[in-house]
């Protein structure tokens, strides 16, 4: 699959609930992607009672096996953008530090490894933060750890972080035009 219109765009959700409904009308907008569901996000889907509110043309893998058996397809050059958002704080510290236990973790290190651009929109992005939970908005404080991570995150090669919900949909959009001029 090297050619640039048959490749699509893969997004993990991890268990941030951080913008998350909006992240759900995201996914639900874009054409050609595969979902990748780590386990904390198939308890968030739930909590925010967004399950069956994914679009049916959105491809769901969910995180079923040990050894992330679907993280095979960026070797195959399935595709050309990952979008992890939003992302929580421990997701962030392990890909910061080259952790990859999980479908979320080990899908950012071999899309990294495969030269797969990546936009990243971690959870903890100020030292004060208001965010919606299940049953309303809360007011959080990330550590200093957390916002060091992100800090860390930003010297990826081929990783562009985003710290709000409307620098994700310029960067996605910003992508999807790229995307298309390349693609004619």
């Amino acid at each position: 699959m090297n050619d640039l219109n048959n490749k699509r765009w893969a997004w993990v959700l991890t268990g941030s609930g951080h913008f998350f409904n909006e992240s759900i009308d995201l996914i639900n907008s874009l054409e050609n992607l595969d979902l990748f569901v780590s386990k904390a996000a198939d308890e968030v889907l739930s909590m925010y009672k967004k399950r069956g509110k994914l679009s049916t043309h959105v491809k769901i893998y969910k995180d079923s096996s040990s050894s992330s058996v679907t993280v095979g397809r960026f070797y195959k050059n399935y595709y050309h953008t990952l979008v992890m958002a939003p992302t929580s704080s421990n997701t962030v510290a392990k890909c910061v530090y080259g952790i990859s236990d999980t479908l979320a973790t080990n899908i950012f290190a071999q899309s990294g490894k495969c030269r797969v651009e990546c936009i990243y929109f971690p959870c903890d992005t100020a030292p004060e933060l208001e965010t919606l939970s299940p049953k309303g908005f809360v007011k959080v404080f990330p550590r200093k750890i957390d916002l060091q991570n992100v800090k860390n995150l930003k010297k990826f090669e081929r990783t562009t972080v985003v710290m709000s919900f409307n620098e994700l949909k310029k960067e996605v959009s910003k992508r999807e035009k790229w995307l298309k001029k390349f693609s004619s």
